[in-house]
């Protein structure tokens, strides 16, 4: 077993392997081994490796969900992106299944992250818009919140996350480590999580300052991705050297290709002339780019090789087949701020909407799901499915129940069966971007919008459960372009009331009207 390890206070540049090393170090027979004569240390290495071969036979799998941070439906090879260059996850997705019709729990960051972690949709958890906490921080999930995280650690797992976590400051009943998080490494705050090149990340409890970034001068010393990806890799190399076998689950929160547009040099020059630019000067607190379109693809080709990287690691340890590796989003891509060009690369795959909307552009996002010999390569999954489903489906993959009651069903079965699921409604509420509603059961979609300013206009009245919905046919509509309310009335009102009943009112994050 491994143990986590303090930090030293300040992170000076060290080599990958180096930076890894900092936070774990061995305990028991190996370590005792190591004071005893080469034959006896030979011995007990090999019979320590036939043990733990012969337990991960047997052991549940490791578990690494990737979550990307605004990575839009249409942004992967895999999707039918044709500029962008995403080798790795659309190796992943032929070497496994891939769903088209795969939802984020909310359009923005905050909520998803927490409906995905408790398995509650936004009727029901706490968390249910972006929320500041200052200095440094946003709105925890609650004591009694129980996640993922916890269930899979009562099972035995080691656990991680990595990345942008934004569910609670240090110290708060939010914190990742209160909320079954061995280790915890990365951005707290999702606001300093805008800038690829920080004044300092978290180790669990402890800061850790990166030496030489200065944003408010724009120096640019050490990026943050890299010594994530670092504490990643070090985590499944130690993971799976652990002697026991204990089985791991990594939690992967990766910035990219959320602004700001920081992309290295490197990572630009393979896109350097293969569009034509116009320079983004900067603007609403956005880092000008010299080449946008360039430096834009080569976030999300910095994503894809981060995602190669795990996967290698993993190829590495020798337990490859016994790991299930996922790959989706927090939500659909961003607006065309900050550079960014989402017509240019179809980022939505034409579907209406970006990020902040309920929409299909805001909340339909990539899934792919791997597991060598398990899953089948190369399987389409049209079934309807969200992040909210990934707390079920990955305890079942670890052979164990939600320590609480979700709203997610477990996917294995059409996963590793092509077992089908029952019927059922999916429902987005979202008090942000001006407070909207929809639901979604079958091929039929109903959205409303803009509840904030038709609770604000002169002489509004209570809005009834009935007003205001649009209703759209997916099957024939993906793009939910003609609006059939009028002529499918019964539709709507079925629709309608799945949204009453499933929803919990929210004083602290209430919808205009509905809360």
């Amino acid at each position: 077993m491994f143990k986590l390890r303090r930090m030293t206070p300040t992170h000076q540049a060290t080599s990958s392997r180096e930076r890894g090393f900092l936070c774990w170090f061995s305990s028991g027979f190996l370590t005792n081994a190591s004071a005893t004569c080469g034959a006896t240390l030979l011995l007990l290495v090999t019979l320590s490796n036939m043990a733990c071969s012969s337990a991960r036979n047997t052991r549940p799998p490791n578990i690494i969900l990737i979550y990307a941070d605004d990575l839009g439906y249409g942004e992967l090879g895999c999707y039918g992106q044709t500029r962008i260059l995403t080798p790795h996850i659309d190796q992943l997705a032929a070497d496994g299944a891939r769903f088209t019709q795969f939802y984020s729990a909310a359009p923005v960051c905050a909520p998803s992250r927490a409906a995905m972690l408790t398995g509650l949709h936004l009727g029901h958890v706490g968390i249910r818009d972006n929320a500041e906490v200052q200095p440094e921080g946003q709105a925890p999930l609650a004591a009694d919140a129980t996640t993922l995280a916890d269930d899979l650690k009562r099972a035995g797992y080691i656990t991680a996350c990595i990345g942008k976590w934004g569910l609670g400051f240090v110290g708060s009943t939010g914190d990742p480590n209160a909320n079954g998080f061995d280790l915890f490494f990365g951005y707290n705050c999702q606001r300093q999580a805008h800038n690829y090149y920080p004044t300092h990340l978290w180790r669990n409890d402890q800061r850790v300052p990166l030496v030489g970034n200065d944003p408010t001068q724009r120096s640019e010393i050490i990026f943050a991705p890299d010594l994530m990806l670092d504490e990643a890799l070090a985590f499944i190399e130690h993971a799976n050297e652990s002697g026991d076998a204990t089985p791991f689950f990594l939690v992967y929160t990766t910035t990219l290709p959320h602004m700001a547009m920081q992309p290295k040099a490197s990572d630009v020059a393979r896109y350097q002339g293969k569009f034509e630019e116009t320079p983004y000067v900067s603007g609403k607190g956005y880092l000008p780019h010299a080449t946008p379109r360039a430096g834009y693809a080569a976030m999300i080709t910095r994503l894809d090789s981060e995602v190669g990287a795990l996967c290698e690691a993993v190829r590495r340890s020798g337990d490859a087949d016994n790991t299930v590796i996922i790959v989706t989003s927090d939500n659909g891509p961003t607006h065309d701020v900050g550079g960014v060009d989402t017509q240019f690369f179809h980022s939505t795959a034409s579907l209406r909407g970006r990020k902040g909307s309920v929409w299909e552009g805001g909340i339909r996002v990539p899934c792919i799901a791997s597991w060598p010999r398990h899953i089948d390569a190369g399987r389409v999954i049209d079934t309807p499915a969200w992040t909210v489903d990934l707390r079920a489906t990955l305890n079942a993959f670890a052979l164990t129940t939600s320590d609480g009651e979700t709203d997610g069903v477990n996917l294995v079965p059409l996963l590793l069966h092509s077992e089908p699921i029952a019927p059922r409604a999916l429902y987005w509420p979202f008090a942000g971007y001006g407070g909207q509603q929809a639901v979604r059961e079958g091929d039929w979609k109903i959205v409303r919008r803009s509840l904030d300013a038709r609770a604000k206009k002169p002489n509004a009245t209570p809005l009834t459960a009935l007003e205001g919905w649009e209703l759209f046919d997916l099957a024939h509509d993906p793009n939910e372009t003609t609006d059939l309310a009028s002529t499918h009335p019964e539709i709507v009102a079925r629709l309608a009331a799945i949204a009453t009943t499933e929803h919990t009112k929210s004083q602290t994050f209430p919808i205009p009207g509905v809360d």
